[in-house]
């Protein structure tokens, strides 16, 4: 049966600075195209059916980088929408708000951004589970691939697990990594988790606050 593999966009400077990001659309850094292209191995193995991509130049080239050719893109899976936290690391937030948890509280509207709450961003990655569905039940099909951003794949593998979208904290997530979910017993399951370069050798970059936001 076809797993659905999830990749996170390789490094930003906003990514590799803690910086939560969502609409702000910044490039890869040299680094993140290294990693981006070093998920080829990754991927070369595999029977791919489908892939989605983000709207956001990071994750488009991302794929790119990574062999993804032939995709679709998918506006549902663009980064939660930080509001008013947009270019706000954790960090700094504590410093007026020691409490704050993103998964729990979501965040302060902005400038022309509403922001999301975890209920929203979890009804927004359940329509892209909705639409895949097909692809992921066929007995012959290829594997689905989303190429996208840390929280939006977070949640959507919690959803995917049938948990809230709050347990999407428990999965942590670095830039330019590969992580699978399959199934056992007819359940779905992680199969492996945040596999790349830089995880498996224990060197994942993380900002302040844990692993960088977008």
């Amino acid at each position: 049966m076809a797993e659905l593999l999830l990749i996170r966009h390789g490094e930003t400077e906003w990514s590799r600075s803690g910086k939560h990001t969502s609409w702000t659309d910044l490039p890869l850094t040299a680094r993140g195209e290294e990693q981006a292209h070093e998920l080829r191995p990754l991927l070369a193995a595999r029977k791919i059916g489908q892939t989605l991509v983000s709207p956001l130049g990071r994750a488009v080239r991302t794929a790119h980088l990574a062999g993804l050719e032939d995709f679709t893109i998918e506006p549902e899976l663009h980064e939660w929408d930080y509001g008013g936290y947009e270019g706000v690391t954790t960090a700094e937030i504590h410093r007026t708000r020691p409490d704050w948890e993103l998964w729990t509280d979501g965040v302060p509207p902005g400038p022309g951004h509403p922001g999301e709450s975890p209920e929203e961003i979890g009804a927004r990655v359940d329509r892209v589970l909705a639409r895949i569905a097909p692809d992921l039940d066929a007995e012959d099909g290829g594997d689905v691939v989303l190429v996208a951003h840390a929280h939006v794949l977070r949640v959507l593998a919690a959803r995917r697990l049938g948990l809230p979208p709050s347990a999407g904290a428990l999965f942590r997530l670095d830039t330019a990594t590969v992580s699978r979910l399959g199934t056992e017993h007819g359940r779905p399951a992680i199969a492996a988790w945040n596999v790349g370069s830089e995880a498996i050798s224990g060197q994942g970059a993380t900002g302040s606050g844990g692993v960088p936001a977008g």
